[in-house]
Parts: C-alpha cells; sequence; structure tokens
C-alpha cells in the first residue's frame, strides 16, 4: 500500500446558513481545500462527498454527481457516502484507500449537511432514523435519550459526576468563542449552567442526566479535504500530513444486546488498529478530536482510546489535562459541542482541525504547542460504528 498525504483542508463556519444550500456549502468547502492544496480548478480523480440526509431533509440524491459537475472536475469519479455520523470518517477512509492501493492520485473528500432548515424535532427524528428499526425507533427512542441512558449507567459504574460533565462543556464552549468556524460562540458561566437559580431556564434537563449544555448543537456546515500520494505532497515543498493509521470497527446496532453497554467495544479497536498501523500508541498523540454530540462520549471516548484508565477521563477534563497546554489537549477547536455537528461533516471536520494543528497554522490561542501526531474519534450511531485516524506531521 502507498502511503496517503493530506495537502489540502478547507471549511467553512458551522452554524445556521439560511442563505446557503447544501450544494452551495459542499461547494464552498471543496474550493477552500482546493485553493490550500494548490490545485485551483485542475480536475482530481475522484470525488467522495460524505452526507446522510440529503435525501431526506432536501429531497436531493446523487449529491456528488452534482457536486462533480457544479466545480467542473468533469469526468472525475464520484460517490456519495452514507455512514450516519460517521459518514465524514467513512468518506476519508474510501479515498485513502483509493490512493493506498494506486488506482488514483487526487481525491477530494468533502462532507457536509443542512440541518436547520428543518424544526428542531424533525432533525431529532432525522437523526433517530440511524436507531434499531425494530427494537428501538418505533418506541420514541432519541440519541439524546440514548445518550441520557448510557450516561446513567456510566456514572453508577465509573464515579462519573456531574462536575466531570460540567468540565467538558465548560472547556469545549470556551475553545468554540475562539474558533471563527464554530456554531456555539458564546462562553458559558460556571454557575449559569448547573448552580444558579435559574439554571432550570437556562440549562434545562434534556435526557437526564443529561442538560442542554451537554448536548450539540444542530448544524449546518461542510469541510473538504484534498488527499494524495506522498510523492505529490512532497513536491509542494511545504511541511505536510500523512495519514498514518486508521480503523474501524462495528458492534450491535442495539446498546441492549451489548454484554456491557457502558463499553464501547468498537471505538477501543478502531483505535488499536490505528495505532497498530502507525506504529504508535497513545502517549505518543499531541492533541485529539473526540465525538462529543454528547459531554459524557468526550470522557468515554478519551478512555476507550487509552489516553486514560476508565473512570479517569472526567477527573482528567476536571484537573486541566485535556485543556489546552495539558497532558493530552481534546478538542481544542470546540468539539462537535461547539464547532457545531453537521453530521455528514463532522468526520471531515475533525480531520481539518488535526491537519491545521499539524501544520502548525493556527493562532496562539488555539495551536497546541510542536503538535506532530492527531487522532479523531467518528462516532456512529451510538457506537456501533467507529472510525479513527491517526495523523502525522512530515516536514519536507
Amino acid at each position: 500500500m502507498r502511503d496517503v498525504a493530506i495537502i489540502g483542508a478547507g471549511m467553512i463556519p458551522f452554524g445556521r446558513r439560511d442563505e446557503d444550500t447544501l450544494m452551495d456549502m459542499l461547494s464552498y468547502a471543496s474550493l477552500k481545500a482546493l485553493d490550500d492544496a494548490g490545485l485551483g480548478d485542475k480536475s482530481v480523480d475522484a470525488v467522495y462527498v460524505a452526507n446522510m440526509g440529503g435525501g431526506m431533509l432536501q429531497h436531493q440524491s446523487a449529491i456528488a454527481s452534482s457536486l462533480v459537475d457544479r466545480l467542473s472536475l468533469l469526468p472525475a469519479a464520484a460517490e456519495t457516502i452514507e455512514n450516519g455520523p460517521a459518514s465524514g470518517a467513512s468518506a476519508v477512509k474510501n479515498g485513502l484507500l483509493a490512493i493506498a492501493s494506486g488506482y488514483y492520485d487526487t481525491i477530494l473528500v468533502v462532507g457536509g449537511e443542512k440541518m436547520r432548515e428543518v424544526t428542531g424535532w424533525r432533525a431529532t427524528d432525522f437523526v433517530a432514523t440511524m436507531t434499531h428499526p425494530q427494537a428501538e425507533y418505533p418506541y420514541g427512542i432519541t440519541l439524546p435519550g440514548m445518550a441520557g441512558m448510557f450516561t446513567r449507567l456510566y456514572m453508577e459504574k465509573y464515579g462519573v459526576t456531574r462536575e466531570h460533565l460540567l468540565a467538558i462543556s465548560l472547556k469545549n464552549q470556551e475553545m468554540g468563542t475562539l474558533n471563527p468556524y464554530a456554531h456555539v460562540e458564546m462562553a458559558l458561566d460556571r454557575g449559569g449552567i448547573y448552580d444558579s437559580p435559574h439554571a432550570i431556564v437556562n440549562n434545562p434537563v434534556s435526557a437526564d442526566p443529561l442538560h442542554l449544555y451537554d448536548l450539540c448543537p444542530v448544524s449546518d456546515g461542510a469541510a473538504a479535504l484534498v488527499l494524495c500520494t506522498v510523492e505529490i505532497a512532497k513536491k509542494t515543498g511545504k511541511p505536510y500530513v500523512v495519514i498514518a493509521g486508521f480503523g474501524q470497527a462495528t458492534d450491535t446496532h442495539t446498546l441492549a444486546e451489548r454484554e456491557d453497554p457502558t463499553d464501547l467495544k468498537a471505538v477501543t479497536l478502531a483505535a488499536q488498529q490505528a495505532f497498530a498501523m502507525a506504529k504508535l500508541k497513545p502517549s505518543d498523540v499531541s492533541v485529539a478530536e473526540l465525538h462529543d454530540a454528547f459531554t459524557i462520549l468526550e470522557i468515554a471516548e478519551s478512555e476507550h482510546v487509552g489516553f486514560f484508565k476508565k473512570g479517569e477521563g472526567g477527573k482528567a477534563a476536571v484537573a486541566g489535562k485535556t485543556r489546552l497546554g495539558g497532558q493530552i489537549p481534546i478538542n481544542v477547536s470546540g468539539g462537535l459541542k461547539a464547532r457545531g455537528h453537521p453530521v455528514g461533516g463532522t468526520g471531515v471536520a475533525q480531520i481539518v482541525d488535526i491537519v491545521w494543528q499539524l501544520r502548525h497554522e493556527l493562532p496562539e490561542n488555539r495551536q497546541v504547542k510542536n503538535a506532530e501526531v492527531g487522532l479523531t474519534v467518528n462516532f456512529g450511531g451510538f457506537g456501533n460504528n467507529v472510525l479513527c485516524f491517526i495523523l502525522r506531521r512530515v516536514q519536507p
């Protein structure tokens, strides 16, 4: 297999983008990545588009075919890839394998979603369609509901407290205020979340024990990457990023069928595969983007990938070990919690943020000093289809 590099990264601000269509957003992010790669209007061999909801929310299919034409990248191959909230990482994986196999040399990967043009209830229902069609969805289960049950179990087994969840909310939302691409621009006041007399108004329970500020927002947005061979990357004469390792694993569709519902086996297995391929270990990672659709997931994933022992992730967050300048900075972008979660675009956006970190391009208040290795976890379903990537900086 050939090594695969990333030479282009682009993103548009996440949030409510009423003025843009889905195709507008995908196009804007793609052009940013192509320009960053120095390709301009040159064609690529293939275009992979990650999208979960275009058919349901915008009544549009064949999105990749439409995009390749709109960008004048004909006759590039084009495919739309769907894997729930892990669609973005799946699209990157497919691009990686196509180049590693020797079939293609340059690939544009773009992920995006337009979720704000429907009501909150409709968006919640749309995301809930990834639950089991017989055992879960007909009974009204939603992803926040599932996360609430998971959180309660994790609290009881590992001693996670409200204080631990609060540390994630405060950290990620603070970082979001520094990220010009983030959906949530408001910093949180500690007292205004759980402790003030008005907390029930400002931060109502969403899915006990999770409150409003424990959940990511529903977002519009898109992000894109240009993947290529290392030979092409070397010709740029600039620092570039290689995909050193990746892993993907699945688990039972329903939480109820798992031997231990608190054990995110797919996260553990995907991370183990990625570390083995990269010939690295968790302590080698400089910065990570974890899929914190709910605050509990950052804690659980930080343990399952090997940064901390089980039951220690929440304590580490409270101690500041996962902040910028800490032992292992996590979600310096603000994560899904603050950057936002346009489901098809999240996995791509995570890697875009890591690429910027590894190329040392971010302002000082967001840049992890001397970052050399980055990790992402893109969490599909409720941990039933997970991808992990390890990326490494290369100095030409």
